[in-house]
């Protein structure tokens, strides 16, 4: 077909392009019938151009090809938005199947493509349209019917303009050409359909005629029309259209003229069209060729008040009045809906700009607007002004809110999406009310739009800094700060770790505050304070490297002037110092250059201090030093004694040696020294130099009390004084000489006694000759001794000086000597002693050590303040061993094992009972045995192997898996930890998939609670949805007792078969096994089994009929005195047997798991808040439906089944055993629930009383049994606990379910997370999509099995994604964490009275020494724990700042202390007693948690062990299945020689060919196989064939769906599945979604074509 630009509408081409009358007039009969079939071609194909021309206008879409437009419509697309544009509200767009055709361009039809079909006939028949005019559906998706359709939508367009709602259809034949080829086309196109075309010329009459009117009078008065109109007088056309008989509407008289011209136009165009069609020589004339009908009149008359109506609107906006704007718009000629008079404003600026746009779009031409256009300004404008409304209520509701001063009001009041807001930061509620307050206080007036607006912005801006702040992340919160919106003036990026430190110290101040965030005002003013902070410190570093060239110069004065500079900021410079600043800081620099190797060495700011104060206080003590030595000159010269001795022992003079009692000697020997000194020199000066502790000389002025440190060039010694040096040396040998002396006196008698006798005999001998000598030279004799004695004592004295000084050291050394001599000595001695008393002494110290030891940890474990030192002897118990390591990992491998060992046996417990099924099907021939193999081969497999692997996809080493893997990290650490998801997700599922989601998911999220974190947070999740579903579920207490609640379910389930199935059966055991060892024990109370077992009995033994009625009601049994004798002795031994149970059950309460304890406390606590007024006995019997019925009757009627007792695959309980623990199970059921016997059990009835005695004790039980501590206190776990574990944690999950989770993660997040700020939502769109399990496998060998591989686990190390928990005290306990394991580090390694005496005594080498060999010990530990390939980490976060030295480590200690001061954590008052009671609370639950981990692996070892019994049971079920395939093999085998083989054992054809069977869906449906096929007509089964082909493997049939011989589906059918449906009782299955099968009629088929049964 030409394009359709090619229309030619010229007066001259009005005709066909296939010839004139006069070229028919010469041609044969048969060539007439050709050419009349090319007419009624080109005519359907003038009606198919005229469709598509009018469709187009309506849906604003191009359709294909005129010659396409047929197969076009088959998917029914543009029918559907044909639809669409009838009725929008009855089709919305997005009901519309492949909108976009996609499907349709790359798979042809789908079945669904008839659903737009559908709506399209729904719109028709919602428009009012005949039904006469409707084609089937049958008619358009198979093609069989194209020209009813079009003759349909030329009705439905002539009907829709006679309503005014489109325009008419455009008669284009005669006006446009097509090819021959496509005339020829359609001709056969045409004659293939074999059906006659329909008369679209009769359309309006047939409209008509449909009318409920009357038909004659109605085609009277069209007629009467058309003559008025052919007659152009505008009154007689105005008069006939008012004739009633018409039944034409809405018809104004002014517009009469109008009405004439247009209808006069309309009639003269369809007469020409006649025309042009009667050169047809077929062609049949109706009355109505060139009459205008009743609906096109309607049609044009509507047309022309349309138009009129839309003048006088462009009128009104050329006014631009909104009240007459309103008036047009309300015209019903325009029909136009949902008009509003308040949102008059709106139309007209809408229309305003809409007309202005159209007038641009013309060149500037002023032209009006058409109805569609109008149509849609006025609901675009409704929507405006809806908008507008609801933000004008929303900024009333904001400043309603400020006024309250109620935070969470003005929070909800912003986040209302009418408002326009941008999103708000729900945890900086306090911060918008305090500035918005703040804004409308300074205002006096009600806040704005636009201010709120700007307040938010900026608002939320500053919340994203604070909270930045929080996470303590500096670039962070550098970012945050570059918002424009927050409008922080200044920030440079490197400042950036300086903005976080500043920012969360001004944020910790304001804790206190209501308000804890930080508003704009103070953001910018700790901004710059830091910017002036770092200015100032680079003008700091400036002055320091001035000082440094200074004292590289070497000249004093100028390094004075430098220090002095105040950007160095240095304290205390004193110029008389210039000296001793430049030696002490030039030697301080040459010092470092040597110590770092490095002669360009600077000293910084902390030394040029430290070396400042050094130099002051040199001249301090120097200078008191001087004071004193000048003292003690004054108290020489007045010979002072005591004074003097005051003077020496000075300690700022720092003399040694000094001797109180040798103080008259010293003042002697100085008096000397000073008098020789005087002589030697000038004096009076006052001048005198002293040298300091250090060495350096210190010039001291007496008179003036001035000092300097070099000898000034005016200075003059005085020799009239003693210096330091001077005085120490007369000391020193005064001090030597009494030393001397006091040892002489010690030995005085022995030297006494010595000396009298030698003296004495001297003196004797000497007596007798000097007597005489004397006697004659005694003058002379008396002078010569005089001199001589004289002069040889001077010289002894003399030597005896001399020889001291020159010895001094020596005499010392033999002093030391001596007393070491005599130290050792008396050591020996003591030493000897303990020798001989060791074993007392090392009970007495034995004693002494436990009594301290034992004193020590009473305090440690019971003190409310334990001291500091106590603690400090504990703290190591803190650290990690290789033992703690060691059993870390050993527990983490037994967690793994469990969960394996749990998750295997499921499955296979589940592959056993479907085997169960099989083999007796294959018993009853009704499966191959072909398939009991290959169910069989599965379960070898798993008892080769547990457990699969997955090396790839997930856990490959790319960053794509990495970053995947950390994503599922992440969601799955929030599922666990936070259980309102999961919580809110039982409950969106349905109850059918509650339990397998349970068992598959959150068990495996949970490890199975194997260990305490998991249990703890598993009871967190049983404890939320528990109270969910009693709140929201549950009407009346009765429901959770008469119906099966999920959670209750899932509860039991969990505790009886999980966690607490090694506590069931501790507690019950030992009762089963007691009543089945019993051999005699036979409780049967029911009196006709009771009957009939004794007349058995009694017709055995006698041989002879007993002649007694074998059937008997319950009274007629009872009549017999035998029957009540039995039925007393079993009530009796049911007493006795029941008792024992409840006696041990009550004396038990500790054997009922914690968790199954906790959920009955909250559950009573749920319904007491639900019910308030329900009475306690009503409560109790509630919970105690939950402790005994449910967790603990089953178990008793059921050992088996639970594990209580072990049985074997050969070997079960029987009959008797059953009946006698079900009738105590029943007694003790009754007894909990308060239920007593009676009517049909009224033999019974001596039990009553029995039971309401038990039921006090069970009253009691269960009160009891709800009495515990929340698991907080039982675990010790918090929040916080995960910031500070060794281990992280684990879980052990497969492909699938982790796929699966996902999945229902985002079917259901809007559910699980109404806000999209939540979490889970930026979780889930990290993870994208739901990927495909070949993504999470990787790459999969072909051969592998893709559905046992999906099921293989792998571990998933969770973490979260942000460091710290949310809250609002996340910063304070996080410092509390890291501030506890530094004090610990701080005690540990320095001693001291209380923290605070500790922080502040300086730390000596040995004790830094202490600290890095602490460290350095533990890197070692870790490393060796980390080299085991075990998942244990320390957290870094905590521990890096251990790392520190002890003296930076105790700086920050008291940084943190401060803080937590601040945040009233602490207090210094009591010496931060707080955080020591932390850590001592730490070391107590250390303690604990070793203990409980002990008890735990050995739990887990236990549970191990139940678990390899189990599989081991399950093993030998294996082996009975084994020999029973291998016996049938065997004997089919056997047969095998004899009879053909159709299928081997392993699955491939080996005798024939693969077999296929075809049949149409007719003939299936007479087989009864097929019973109907949703939205295909009976008649149409014929069309559709079914192709059933047998497959390689065994069991599997491809089928074949074709329609029409065009392949539309195809699907998998495996026997197994039918059979097993089968089996279920199912009798009807969908195949293809669409097609309904009877079950038992397929596998009869498939039995007959494929197995020959």
């Amino acid at each position: 077909m030409e394009d359709e630009d090619q229309v030619d509408r010229g007066v001259g081409h009005n005709r066909a392009a296939y010839g004139t009358i006069e070229d028919n007039a010469r041609l044969s009969a048969e060539e007439m019938d050709e050419k009349r079939k090319e007419n009624i071609a080109y005519e359907y194909l003038c009606h198919l151009e005229e469709a598509k021309v009018w469709i187009e206008a309506c849906i604003n879409d191009h359709l294909p090809m005129t010659t396409e437009i047929e197969e076009g419509l088959r998917n029914g697309v543009y029918l559907a938005k044909l639809g669409h544009f009838m009725k929008p509200e009855l089709v919305p767009l997005k009901r519309i199947y492949d909108r976009d055709q996609e499907r349709y361009n790359v798979r042809g039809l789908h079945f669904r493509h008839t659903d737009n079909i559908n709506h399209w006939v729904n719109a028709l028949e919602h428009m009012g349209l005949p039904q006469i005019f409707y084609p089937e559906t049958t008619d358009i998706y198979d093609r069989k019917n194209m020209p009813r359709v079009i003759y349909c939508i030329h009705a439905l367009s002539l009907y829709m303009f006679k309503l005014g709602l489109a325009p008419q259809i455009e008669d284009l034949y005669g006006k446009i050409k097509f090819t021959d080829e496509e005339i020829s086309a359609m001709r056969k196109e045409l004659e293939k359909y074999g059906i006659q075309m329909p008369a679209f010329s009769k359309i309006g009459g047939i409209l008509a005629n449909e009318m409920p009117v009357d038909e004659a009078a109605l085609h009277a008065a069209v007629i009467a029309i058309n003559d008025a109109i052919d007659r152009q007088v505008i009154p007689d056309t105005l008069g006939a259209i008012q004739n009633p008989a018409a039944h034409l509407v809405n018809i104004a008289p002014d517009y009469a003229a109008g009405y004439q011209d247009i209808l006069h136009s309309a009639k003269y165009t369809k007469a020409e069209n006649a025309r042009n069609k009667s050169i047809d020589p077929d062609y049949e004339p109706d009355v109505y060729d060139e009459l205008l009908t009743q609906a096109e009149i309607q049609g044009n008359i509507n047309k022309v008040n349309t138009s009129r109506a839309l003048e006088k609107l462009d009128e009104v906006l050329q006014k631009q009045d909104a009240s007459l704007l309103l008036q047009a718009l309300k015209n019903p000629h325009l029909n136009l809906r949902d008009v509003q008079p308040d949102n008059a404003e709106f139309y007209l600026v809408r229309l305003m700009k809409d007309r202005d746009v159209k007038k641009n779009n013309n060149n500037g031409e002023a032209v009006m607007l058409d109805k569609d256009e109008v149509q849609t300004a006025v609901s675009e404008s409704n929507k405006e002004a809806d908008t507008e409304y609801q933000k004008i209520l929303a900024v009333q509701a904001i400043n309603a809110a400020v006024s309250s001063g109620d935070a969470q009001q003005l929070l909800a009041a912003l986040v209302n999406p009418k408002a326009q807001l941008p999103p708000v930061e729900e945890y900086a509620a306090n911060l918008y009310m305090e500035e918005f307050a703040n804004i409308k206080e300074e205002k006096q007036a009600d806040l704005d739009y636009e201010e709120i607006l700007g307040g938010v912005r900026v608002l939320s801006a500053i919340a994203k800094i604070n909270l930045a702040v929080e996470t303590g992340d500096p670039v962070g919160t550098f970012n945050t700060l570059l918002d424009r919106n927050a409008h922080i003036q200044n920030p440079d990026e490197s400042n950036q770790k300086k903005y976080q430190d500043a920012l969360v110290t001004a944020k910790v101040a304001k804790a206190e505050y209501e308000n804890e965030l930080l508003t704009h005002f103070e953001i910018q003013e700790t901004v710059d304070m830091v910017n002036s902070q770092v200015h100032e410190e680079h003008e700091r570093i400036v002055a320091i490297g001035l000082i440094n060239e200074a004292v590289d110069r070497g000249v004093p004065q100028g390094t004075l002037e430098a220090l002095q500079m105040a950007t160095a900021k240095l304290k205390d410079i004193e110029p008389k110092q210039a000296v001793h600043y430049q030696n002490l800081l030039a030697a301080e620099k040459q010092k470092k250059a040597q110590k770092t190797d490095d002669d360009s060495a600077q000293l910084w700011v902390d030394e040029i201090q430290a070396t400042v104060n050094t130099a002051n206080r040199h001249a301090e003590e120097g200078n008191k030093m001087s004071v004193v030595v000048a003292a003690v000159n004054i108290a020489v010269d007045d010979a002072d004694t005591q004074n003097l001795l005051n003077l020496l022992t000075n300690p700022d003079v720092a003399l040694c040696s000094v001797t109180p009692e040798c103080g008259s000697i010293y003042l002697v020997q100085l008096q000397e020294a000073k008098n020789d000194k005087t002589g030697a020199g000038d004096t009076g000066s006052g001048w005198m130099m002293n040298k300091a502790k250090e060495g350096h000389k210190f010039y001291f002025n007496i008179n003036t009390m001035e000092y300097a440190w070099e000898r000034p060039e005016t200075v003059v010694k005085d020799h009239s004084l003693l210096t330091r040096e001077e005085i120490q040396k007369v000391v020193t040998a005064v001090t030597a000489e009494h030393d001397r002396e006091l040892l002489f006196k010690s030995n005085e008698p022995i030297i006494v006694k010595l000396q009298a006798r030698i003296r004495g005999y001297q003196a004797r001998e000497a007596f007798n000759n000097r007597m005489n000598f004397m006697k004659t030279q005694l003058p002379a004799i008396v002078q010569i001794q005089a001199w001589y004695r004289g002069q040889r004592q001077h010289k002894k004295y003399r030597q005896r000086l001399g020889e001291l000084k020159e010895n001094e050291d020596s005499a010392i050394k033999i002093q030391a000597q001596v007393r070491m001599y005599l130290a050792r000595q008396k050591y020996k001695e003591r030493q000897k002693y303990y020798k001989a008393n060791e074993p007392q002494i090392v009970k007495i110290q034995a004693a002494w050590r436990s009594n301290m030891a034992r004193h020590d940890y009473m305090q440690l474990m019971h003190a409310e303040n334990p001291p500091i030192s106590v603690v400090r002897k504990f703290v190591h118990l803190l650290d990690q061993s290789d033992i703690d390591y060691t059993e870390e990992i050993d527990l983490q491998k037994l967690r793994q094992q469990v969960v394996t060992e749990i998750r295997s046996n499921q499955q296979l417990e589940l592959d056993l009972d479907q085997m169960d099924i099989k083999i007796g099907l294959l018993v009853k021939n009704r499966i191959t045995l072909q398939d009991v193999i290959t169910h069989d081969r599965k379960l070898k497999n798993y008892k080769e192997n547990t457990r699969g692997s997955v090396n790839k996809g997930l856990k490959a080493l790319s960053k794509e898996s990495r970053e995947r893997l950390e994503a599922y990290q992440h969601l799955f650490y929030l599922l666990q930890t936070n259980p309102r998801y999961l919580a809110k997700l039982i409950f969106e599922m349905p109850q059918s998939r509650t339990t397998k989601f349970m068992e598959s998911v959150i068990l495996t999220l949970y490890n199975y609670a194997s260990n305490q974190r998991e249990e703890y947070l598993l009871l967190k999740l049983f404890k939320t949805a528990l109270e969910e579903e009693i709140s929201s579920k549950v009407d009346k207490m009765s429901d959770i007792v008469t119906g099966n609640p999920m959670v209750v379910k899932m509860i039991v389930g969990f505790n009886r078969n999980a966690r607490g199935q090694g506590s069931l059966r501790e507690l019950l055991n030992p009762l089963v096994k007691a009543v089945l060892e019993d051999k005699n024990l036979a409780i049967n109370t029911n009196p006709i089994e009771v009957y009939k077992a004794w007349v058995n009995q009694m017709e055995t033994q006698s041989g002879k009929a007993s002649g007694l009625p074998y059937d008997a009601t319950n009274e007629q049994a009872l009549e017999h005195e035998e029957v009540r004798q039995r039925i007393d002795q079993s009530v009796q031994a049911l007493r006795k047997a029941t008792d024992l149970f409840l006696k041990h059950i009550l004396g038990a309460l500790d054997k009922i798991p914690y968790g199954m304890r906790y959920m009955a406390k909250v559950m009573r606590d749920a319904l007491k808040k639900k019910f308030p007024d329900a009475p306690e006995k009503d409560v109790l019997k509630i919970v105690g439906n939950l402790i005994y019925y449910r967790y603990i009757n089953s178990a008793i009627v059921a050992p088996d089944a639970f594990d209580i007792i072990d049985v074997t695959a050969n070997k079960g309980l029987t009959t008797d055993q059953r009946r006698n623990l079900g009738s105590v199970a029943k007694i003790l059921q009754f007894a909990a629930s308060n239920k007593g016997f009676g009517g049909d059990s009224a033999h019974l009835a001596s039990m009553n009383s029995y039971i309401r005695e038990a039921h006090e004790k069970f009253k009691k039980y269960f009160k009891e049994a709800c009495d515990v501590e929340e698991p907080d206190v039982v675990f010790n776990i918090d929040q916080y606990t995960d910031v500070t574990m060794v281990t992280k944690p684990v879980i052990f999950i497969s492909i699938r379910e982790i796929v699966d989770t996902h999945q229902l993660l985002l079917d259901h997040q809007d559910a699980l997370a109404p806000d999209h700020s939540d979490l889970l939502h930026e979780l889930l769109e990290d993870l994208g999509d739901t990927p495909d399990s070949d993504i999470l496998l990787g790459d999969v060998d072909e051969t592998s099995n893709k559905t046992q591989l999906e099921k293989s686990e792998i571990t998933l190390t969770l973490s979260n994604k942000y460091e710290v928990p949310e809250g609002d005290q996340t910063d304070i306990n996080n410092m509390v964490i890291r501030t506890k394991r530094m004090v610990v580090d701080v005690i540990r390694c320095q001693p001291g009275e209380n923290l605070t005496q500790i922080l502040n005594t300086p730390a000596t080498d040995e004790q830094e020494e202490e600290h890095a060999a602490l460290v350095k010990k533990r890197d070692k530990v870790d490393k060796r724990a980390t080299d085991k390939e075990a998942n244990l980490v320390r957290q870094q976060s905590v521990m890096s700042e251990t790392r520190l030295a002890l003296s930076t480590m105790k700086t920050k200690v008291k940084k943190n202390l401060h803080a937590l001061v601040l945040a009233g954590v602490v207090s210094h008052k009591d010496h931060y007693q707080a955080i020591v009671n932390m850590i001592v609370q730490d070391i107590r639950n250390q303690r604990r948690y070793r203990q409980r981990r002990k008890q735990e692996m050995i739990r887990i070892r236990d549970t191990l062990q139940s678990l390899s019994t189990k599989r081991a049971f399950f093993e030998e079920q294996i082996d009975y299945y084994n020999r029973y395939v291998k016996t049938c093999l065997d004997n089919l085998r056997t047969k095998g020689k004899k009879t053909h083989k159709r299928f081997s054992f392993f699955g491939k054809d080996t005798d024939i060919k693969q077999v296929s069977i075809k049949y149409s869906a007719s003939k299936l449906h007479e087989k009864g196989v097929v019973l109907e096929i949703e939205d295909l007509p009976m008649n149409q089964f014929k069309n559709v064939l079914f192709e059933i082909a047998t497959t390689e493997d065994a069991g599997v049939f491809d089928v074949n769906a074709k329609f029409m011989g065009v392949q539309m589906e195809k699907v998998d059918l495996i026997f197994q599945d039918l059979l097993q449906l089968q089996y279920e009782g199912v009798a009807v299955m969908k195949m293809f979604n669409r097609a309904k099968v009877n079950v038992n009629l397929l596998i009869f088929l498939l039995n007959k074509k494929f197995y020959g049964k």
